[in-house]
C-alpha cells in the first residue's frame, strides 16, 4: 500500500509539474493478477484497483498501514467494475458487476473477494473507501438503475449524463458518496463552471479513453490554479481547497468519490468564471 500524506494551498503554489505529479496522480492502479492499493491522508481515502485472471485476488488489509485484522474492520468500500464482467464475493455472497455497474460493502464484513468470469478478458474492479461508524447492508446498484442526472450542452462542450450509485438517496453509507460522468462523443469538459466543497474531498478516476488521449485535469485554488495531465484508468486526488475539472482530448468517463463532513451532493461552493485565474 502506498501512503499519500496532505498537502496545503500555500505550498502547492511553489510545486513543478513532477512534484504535483507525485502527490495528487494515482498511476499504475490495474495490474494483472493484482490489487493496488494507495492510502491518502486527504480524508483518509483509500483508492485502490483489483484484476483478477486465473487466481481470485483477495482485498486484504495492510496491518502495518491500517491496523487492522481485515480490511472492513472500521471501513466501507464502493466498487465499480470498468472492465469485463466479474464476481465480488462478500463473506461466501456472490454479486456479479457488469460493465461500469456498482457494489457497495459496509463495515464488519470480514472477507471480499474479486474474479473474473473470464480470465483472458479480467474483470477491471476500482475502488474506493472511506472510513465508517457502522454497518450498512451490501448492496449492488446496476448502471440501469443508478439515479442519472442529465447536464451541460453541446455548445459549451460539457453535454453529460451523471449517474449517482452511493448518495442520501440511493445506496446509504456513512460518509462515502460515489458515481459515475459520461461525456457524450464530442464533449470534453467536466465540471465547468467549477466549484470547490471546504466540507469534504473528493478522487477522480478517468477512463473510456484512447491510448493516446488526455485529459488536462485543473486543480489548486481557483486563483491559482495549475493542471495535470491525467491518462487512461489514471486518478487523481483533489483536497477540499482544491477545484477539480478537466478537458480531454475527446469524450471519456470518470467515477467521483467524495468523503468528508456531509453527504450532500449539492453542497458546493461555485467558483465565478471571472475568478479563476
Amino acid at each position: 500500500m502506498e501512503i499519500r500524506y496532505a498537502t496545503n494551498p500555500t505550498e502547492t503554489k511553489t510545486y513543478d509539474t513532477e512534484r504535483l505529479r507525485q502527490e495528487y496522480l494515482i498511476e499504475g492502479l490495474f495490474v494483472p493478477g493484482k490489487l493496488n492499493l494507495v492510502y491518502s491522508h486527504v480524508d483518509r481515502f483509500i483508492t485502490g484497483g483489483a484484476v483478477p485472471t486465473a487466481e481470485p485476488v483477495l482485498l486484504e488489509a495492510d496491518k502495518h498501514d491500517m491496523g487492522a485484522d481485515y480490511f472492513l474492520e472500521r471501513r466501507e468500500i464502493g466498487i465499480i467494475n470498468v472492465g469485463a464482467q466479474g464476481i465480488v464475493t462478500v463473506d461466501g455472497t456472490d454479486y456479479v458487476l457488469e460493465n461500469k455497474d456498482g457494489l457497495y460493502v459496509g463495515l464488519g464484513n470480514k472477507q471480499v473477494v474479486f474474479k473474473s468470469a473470464d480470465a483472458a478478458n479480467p474483470a477491471r474492479f476500482y475502488l474506493s473507501s472511506t472510513p465508517a461508524h457502522k454497518n450498512y447492508p451490501t448492496q449492488k446498484v446496476a448502471i440501469s438503475e443508478a439515479e442519472p442526472q442529465h447536464l451541460g450542452s453541446i455548445t459549451n462542450s460539457n453535454e453529460r449524463t451523471i449517474y449517482k450509485y452511493i448518495h442520501l438517496n440511493g445506496i446509504q453509507s456513512c460518509q462515502l458518496v460515489m458515481g459515475m460522468t459520461l461525456l457524450k462523443p464530442g464533449n470534453m469538459w467536466n465540471t465547468m463552471p467549477c466549484h470547490t466543497h471546504n466540507r469534504r474531498s473528493e478522487v477522480y478516476f478517468y477512463f473510456d479513453m484512447p491510448e493516446d488521449g488526455v485529459v488536462f485535469h485543473l486543480m489548486g485554488e481557483p486563483t491559482e490554479t495549475r493542471h495535470v495531465v491525467v491518462r487512461n484508468e489514471q486518478a487523481i486526488i483533489s483536497p477540499s481547497w482544491s477545484i477539480h475539472s478537466g478537458v480531454g482530448t475527446s469524450n471519456y468517463t470518470f467515477i467521483w468519490a467524495m468523503a468528508g463532513e456531509n453527504q450532500e451532493f449539492s453542497d458546493m461552493d461555485a467558483v465565478a468564471m471571472k475568478d479563476l485565474k
